[in-house]
């Protein structure tokens, strides 16, 4: 059988978030370690494990050596920042870095979240309506990370 070659084009994504929290730091911080662990995708949620450490796996562990792998933690100096990379929840070439940025001013916490990609999506209108759905998924936890370190 001849092998195949079409051209096709690399999609790039940005979502850029800031949020003020009315908590220390050191708190905010450990809430985003907690709530990355607690993700809810479009079929409910989904528990994933976080190593919070250099080179750490960030993935959902379906058991019996079943899962995904999302990414690794590319950099972490708490309670500053937090990135990783890897392809999260895209299942075709992509790469993606998302960044938990913080700064503490005045008993308040400045959370600057990004997520930036580049993927190959082939034409399928389904993988690009879900490709712009970005902000239904990461909004939610931005929130969610905000009231719970408030609460604490």
């Amino acid at each position: 059988m001849p092998a195949t070659i079409t051209e096709q084009t690399v999609h790039v994504l940005e979502f850029v978030k800031e949020e003020e929290i009315a908590a220390p730091i050191d708190i905010v911080f450990e809430t985003v370690l907690e709530e990355m662990a607690r993700l809810d995708g479009q079929g409910g949620p989904m528990p994933l494990k976080l190593e919070a450490w250099p080179g750490g796996r960030w993935f959902r562990d379906l058991g019996n050596n079943a899962g995904h792998w999302w990414g690794a933690v590319q950099a972490i100096k708490p309670p500053t920042l937090l990135e990783i990379c890897g392809p999260l929840f895209m299942s075709q070439p992509a790469i993606s870095n998302v960044q938990y940025r913080l700064k503490e001013e005045n008993g308040v916490t400045r959370l600057k979240f990004s997520h930036r990609a580049m993927a190959y999506i082939a034409y399928d209108p389904q993988a690009k309506e879900n490709w712009h759905k970005v902000e239904d998924g990461w909004g939610p936890l931005l929130e969610r990370i905000k009231a719970a370190a408030v609460k604490k």
